[in-house]
């Protein structure tokens, strides 16, 4: 089957923003940081300057990753191009710019400032309360106590990317990265657990990012269904007998005979969707050279109920 793609691109979903400033020295309290006060006052949104450039990137990144492995691929865009740009702006001389060059972000048509106000929207608008679904997205930077952080850096991170930054001692690996794991598993409910395997001593920062995404289908499969048994291909001669449930309702879809793929877009009750998309046999680089974010744009406005 070849590897598998998603991507958030973002909608107005999402629990509270959260942020703290930096402790002192030796503090190991890595509790939730306080929430801002303020909300953005936009008549248009400024996450619209670059949400194209993070569409861009995500295409861009899949087709490395795609080329490097016959796995699957699991990646957030939003993630990765968010903590890239936060950490632009502790660099200096030519860095940041090659930083934010590398995201694809072409600086004479958009400048840095704007590039972080865009972050600093979009990161607000995922963040913005649900009552159907849960997005909780956050930034935090784990520094060795012998870095001396600049103040000016500390306040930009915290006002573009609300990203807060903890103090601690990594010649003392296994407890920091006891601490680091603690607090991960608090901020995603205890579903990310240990995922730092191991420290070492030379190690003088942790840039960490996280997301966590909980949702009902608008239209769930059927409690009372039982699973059965079928048939899953894992490759063209590798399958296993997993449970599989089934479902009619009506999703929008279409098939695009020119790419050779069946595309179907699923909704969560809230606003977000997942956009699944299903190469016809032996079709899989077919489909990958023509992702594009044309391509993108031609089946949203080709999907239709069905």
């Amino acid at each position: 089957m070849g590897p598998a793609w998603q991507w958030l691109l973002g909608a107005g979903i999402l629990a509270s923003v959260y942020w703290q400033p930096f402790p002192a020295h030796g503090d190991k309290s890595l509790g939730a940081p306080e929430a801002p006060c303020g909300q953005l006052s936009e008549a248009l949104p400024a996450y619209r300057k670059i949400t194209p450039t993070i569409t861009n990137f995500a295409l861009r990144l899949y087709k490395q990753l795609a080329a490097e492995t016959s796995g699957n691929i699991f990646f957030s865009p939003v993630s990765i191009s968010s903590t890239l740009a936060l950490l632009s702006l502790g660099a200096q001389a030519d860095t940041p710019a090659q930083i934010l060059e590398g995201l694809g972000f072409n600086l004479t048509e958009t400048p840095e400032a704007d590039i972080h106000r865009g972050f600093q929207s979009l990161i607000h608008t995922l963040d913005l309360p649900s009552p159907k679904l849960e997005l909780k997205v956050g930034n935090s930077l784990f520094l060795d106590t012998q870095l001396k952080p600049q103040q000016h850096f500390l306040g930009n991170i915290r006002e573009l990317y609300w990203a807060f930054a903890f103090s601690v001692n990594f010649t003392d690996s296994n407890t920091t990265r006891r601490q680091i794991n603690d607090f991960v598993k608090k901020q995603t409910y205890g579903q990310v657990v240990d995922f730092l395997e191991e420290l070492t001593q030379d190690t003088l920062m942790v840039l960490l990012n996280y997301m966590f995404f909980k949702a009902k289908w608008k239209h769930p499969l059927s409690c009372y269904q039982t699973p059965k048994q079928e048939s899953f291909f894992v490759d063209e001669r590798t399958s296993l007998r997993i449970p599989m449930m089934h479902q009619k309702e009506v999703h929008r879809f279409l098939y695009d005979e020119e790419v050779a793929c069946t595309v179907l877009q699923m909704e969560y009750s809230g606003n977000a969707l997942a956009l699944l998309i299903l190469p016809d046999p032996g079709k899989m680089a077919q489909v990958e050279a023509a992702l594009q974010p044309e391509t993108l744009r031609k089946w949203d406005q080709l999907l239709l109920p069905r």
